[in-house]
């Protein structure tokens, strides 16, 4: 069984997302079709490699992921499939795949398969869903295109670290406007070293860490790390976001004491 997911920028509104998914019901009617999300902001790399990063382990091997933002091709982006921990990615290669993947080893191609259309503008619909459908029947990956030796560069944020402090940025809020931090458990458990802290935002303080949202009480500030890894600062029941005056690319520190 073929699983094809799909991630865009497109929301529901238009007729985009109908005519992909009608392309490659049309060609492989047997095919189990997942929507990851379409409400990406417009143009968000870096929100797109989080929703993926978070998400795609979770699928069987083998399944092919359509990435459908920030499509347009050139000479320094081009469409490329590429092949990691047994799933397949086809996009164009703007820096969104080495967000996902880092310095995980990766098999990648540049795609030569001509457009299902003469515009080029749908690239989603009339090239991406061509090189999927060729997946699932069976063709190999080196067979779509050249060898892509390296993806393109876009460096991810990370925290600045000294003795007595981690500087970090919330890198996304949520649907419930939980404010999500590049700061790992694993970086702030070996920094800490038993010492007590304070995380410090916007001018708001915590100095201990949640197990859950409902540790603290109702309209209270919690922090947390929550199933991705990373610190965590929510409201229960509320939207610290837009309470605390937060949104992405806001510091966030932690001080040990």
């Amino acid at each position: 069984m073929a699983i094809i997911t799909l991630t865009s920028d497109w929301g529901t509104s238009d007729y985009y997302l109908a005519a992909v998914k009608g392309s490659i019901l049309s060609q492989l009617p047997e095919a189990t079709i997942v929507d990851i999300s379409h409400h990406i902001k417009q143009f968000d790399l870096e929100g797109t490699a989080f929703t993926l990063r978070n998400c795609y382990r979770h699928f069987p091997k083998g399944t092919i992921h359509i990435v459908g933002v920030n499509t347009e091709e050139s000479i320094d982006n081009p469409h490329i499939v590429l092949k990691a921990d047994g799933h397949y990615f086809i996009g164009a290669d703007n820096g969104i795949f080495s967000m996902i993947f880092g310095e995980q080893p990766i098999e990648a191609v540049e795609l030569d398969i001509p457009l299902d259309s003469d515009y080029f503008t749908f690239s989603t619909r009339d090239r991406f869903v061509k090189a999927a459908i060729l997946l699932v029947k069976g063709e190999p990956l080196s067979s779509l295109g050249e060898p892509r030796a390296a993806l393109s560069p876009r460096i991810l944020f990370q925290p600045a670290v000294s003795q007595n402090i981690i500087k970090g940025m919330v890198i996304h809020v949520d649907a419930y406007e939980n404010l999500i931090t590049n700061i790992t458990e694993k970086l702030f458990r070996a920094q800490r070293n038993n010492r007590k802290f304070e995380i410090y935002f916007s001018g708001y303080r915590i100095n201990h860490i949640s197990k859950a949202y409902t540790d603290e009480g109702i309209a209270e500030l919690v922090a947390l790390f929550g199933s991705h890894g990373m610190l965590e600062i929510a409201i229960n029941h509320g939207k610290a976001a837009s309470l605390c005056g937060m949104e992405r690319f806001n510091p966030v520190d932690v001080n040990f004491l």
